[in-house]
């Protein structure tokens, strides 16, 4: 076993440091503030060749797989951005070109990967509907065939990153679930040009005011009577399971990487903090409350990355990698969570201050306990998948 990180990782990891060296905390804390788009870093990831990693060399990418996207994720993440932010370079690079070079058809991947390569077309990934939640087989969005296109009504919520998106990758049913048989049958994946389907009056959004990561504005989303190209379907029709599994691991894996690497920026704060700051005469991270509880966030930190880096390897090579997915996105949600909130008892009542960090880091740290995925639903996946346990419905 090699525990190395191939040489193209380590590529990425010094390149993208190299342009987030220039992007301190403040300057991630004022994107958050004014609730703005990291022009300046997404600039410089675009220019620098960054946003093409997925994409195969004959569409002028970078060739690389999931593995280098999670070194690249955590190092953004890592530098500062911490979480929310980090979710930048989840949309494009991970829900576009990734999607598209695995399972885009030929005309697909002609028109779009260098597109997304540069940065000049954006995506945005729809799944998840209010009544549905987490339940991703129950969605009612369908598409209906009617002729050489399908005709698309519904409704999604926690779409992130709407307003820049080019194109859409859209989930729908195209049988009805209570009719499909398995249920993973009969979704289809559609592209949907965004700002045709505004232009047309078929697509509309409402952005959500939220806690946190409004770096990355998420929205409600309304289909009526949405006109999509059969030829833009993702895959095949009625199989879209196929392709919507090789979105939700590496979006598992991806929010995993931006997990830890907003742990790596927690801990950090609350590290520098506890040597600084002296109370009855000595630093406070002498005391063993404070110095104890960061130590075992350092040890899960290091423990979930083990698991993340096997998880996209196993992707890479096109293996299952669901189980270690699941668990890679359980434990750095886990360890982002308890690095954030330590971070905020080391810092005292300071923390509530927004002359530091950690309130921002706190609330990043919280999305990724619920979201894309409840950390109790990832339990349950492996208790009643890996350990065999009864299903509880």
């Amino acid at each position: 076993m090699d525990f190395t990180l191939p040489d193209s990782a380590l590529a990425v990891q010094r390149g993208i440091a190299d342009i987030c060296s220039r992007y301190d905390l403040d300057y991630w804390q004022r994107c958050e503030s004014e609730k703005r788009w990291p022009e300046e870093v997404w600039a410089e990831l675009a220019k620098g060749g960054w946003l093409g990693l997925a994409v195969p060399e004959e569409y002028g990418g970078g060739g690389q797989g999931l593995l280098e996207l999670a070194v690249a994720t955590e190092t953004l993440s890592a530098s500062g951005s911490a979480g929310g932010s980090a979710f930048t370079y989840v949309l494009t690079p991970g829900f576009g070109a990734l999607t598209l070079a695995r399972h885009g058809s030929q005309w697909q991947r002609e028109q779009l990967l260098p597109k997304l390569a540069t940065g000049e077309v954006e995506t945005c990934f729809a799944l998840t509907e209010p009544d549905a939640g987490s339940n991703a087989l129950g969605i009612s969005t369908f598409a209906r065939r009617d002729g050489d296109e399908f005709v698309v009504k519904g409704q999604k919520i926690w779409i992130t990153g709407v307003q820049r998106a080019t194109w859409m990758l859209l989930v729908t049913r195209t049988v009805p679930a209570a009719e499909a048989k398995p249920r993973t049958n009969g979704m289809t994946v559609l592209l949907v040009n965004v700002p045709e389907a505004v232009a047309a009056g078929q697509l509309s959004f409402q952005p959500i005011p939220k806690m946190g990561a409004n770096t990355t504005p998420s929205n409600m989303v309304f289909i009526d009577d949405l006109r999509v190209p059969a030829a833009n379907v993702v895959g095949e029709v009625d199989q879209g399971a196929v392709v919507l599994w090789d979105i939700l691991n590496p979006e598992r894996i991806l929010l995993a990487a931006s997990a830890l690497g907003g742990a790596e920026v927690a801990l950090r704060v609350a590290v520098q903090y506890a040597k600084e700051r002296e109370v009855f005469g000595r630093p406070i991270g002498a005391n063993q409350a404070i110095a104890f509880p960061l130590a075992q966030v350092k040890a899960k930190i290091e423990l979930a990355r083990l698991m993340l880096y096997k998880a996209a390897w196993l992707f890479d090579q096109r293996m299952p990698c669901g189980t270690e997915a699941n668990i890679a996105k359980l434990t750095a949600s886990q360890a982002a969570w308890e690095a954030a909130d330590h971070a905020f008892q080391t810092h005292g009542g300071m923390a509530y201050s927004l002359e530091y960090p950690v309130a921002r880091l706190l609330a990043d740290a919280r999305i990724g306990k619920v979201a894309p995925v409840t950390e109790e639903l990832l339990l349950n996946y492996l208790a009643t998948q890996v350990l065999g346990l009864p299903r509880s419905f």
